[in-house]
């Protein structure tokens, strides 16, 4: 055995050992593979075109949408499609989340108890849509196991929300590519430890300057026939967007 290979050994040997035994260390390389996932679809600002398809036993809806966002804090949609919801806009600043409906020409604040709700009859929560909730700042990060999704080597990550934080998930355990930082599924659970949907990335591809999962599905545990898909039909990072574009005023005032 050469000196290079020994020495390769004995150092990934004392990481997992250090992985073992420092909770503490362990927490903040879940808490950077988190913050390394969430930064490959956001960017330091993203303007995104997606469709959203909402899949029933005997029905399905199809949704055009137009996304603005701005670190982790700011984030503005507006529907495109269709003609019956075009024009209504969810607007995000800090831990402020406003709606706009122009038939009604007013904007409303949704409460917190608003985020655990449907977003727009989908699968998905107003809170999976608008992050009114931090995945970094919200959730104390464990690393529980590794697998493998679509042929590739996978964390898994779960995340308890903090005490002091009001969450829509009891927990959340996410599974993330160690390569490429990718999340390709996500299980979320309430309070009471129980399964309530699962969230799988898919048609993984580069888009701008990097490689993402293109689509995401959520798939409800305790409703059959039923789940909603999302897809990137195009996306650009780090456009420049100034903040003062996230304000109830631009809501107001777009087309």
């Amino acid at each position: 055995m050469n000196h290079f290979k020994l020495k390769w050994i004995i150092n990934h040997l004392l990481f997992t050992i250090i992985l073992i035994y420092s909770p503490s260390i362990q927490a903040q390389v879940a808490r950077e593979i988190i913050r390394k996932a969430d930064e490959k679809m956001r960017g330091k600002s993203s303007h995104v075109l997606i469709t959203i398809e909402t899949f029933r036993s005997d029905w399905k809806r199809t949704m055009e949408i137009e996304a603005w966002m701005k670190g982790t804090e700011m984030s503005l949609i507006r529907i495109l499609s269709p003609a019956k919801e075009k024009g209504i806009i969810f607007l995000k600043k800090k831990k402020e989340v406003w709606s706009w409906y122009p038939t009604l020409e007013r904007s409303i604040k949704l409460p917190p108890s608003m985020m655990s709700q449907s977003w727009m009859g989908t699968d998905f929560t107003n809170d999976d849509l608008v992050k009114e909730s931090s995945v970094l700042n919200d959730y104390r990060h464990h690393i529980v196991g590794d697998t493998l999704i679509a042929e590739r080597d996978c964390h898994i990550i779960e995340m308890i929300p903090l005490p002091e934080t009001a969450v829509v998930w009891g927990k959340v355990i996410v599974y993330i590519d160690k390569k490429d930082f990718l999340e390709l599924r996500s299980l979320f659970y309430d309070e009471e430890g129980q399964l309530m949907s699962t969230m799988n990335g898919f048609d993984i591809r580069r888009m701008g300057d990097r490689i993402i999962p293109t689509g995401f599905e959520m798939i409800p545990a305790d409703k059959k026939n039923q789940k909603t898909v999302m897809r990137y039909k195009k996306i650009e990072f780090d456009t420049p967007i100034s903040e003062s574009f996230f304000s109830i005023e631009t809501m107001r005032n777009m087309p």
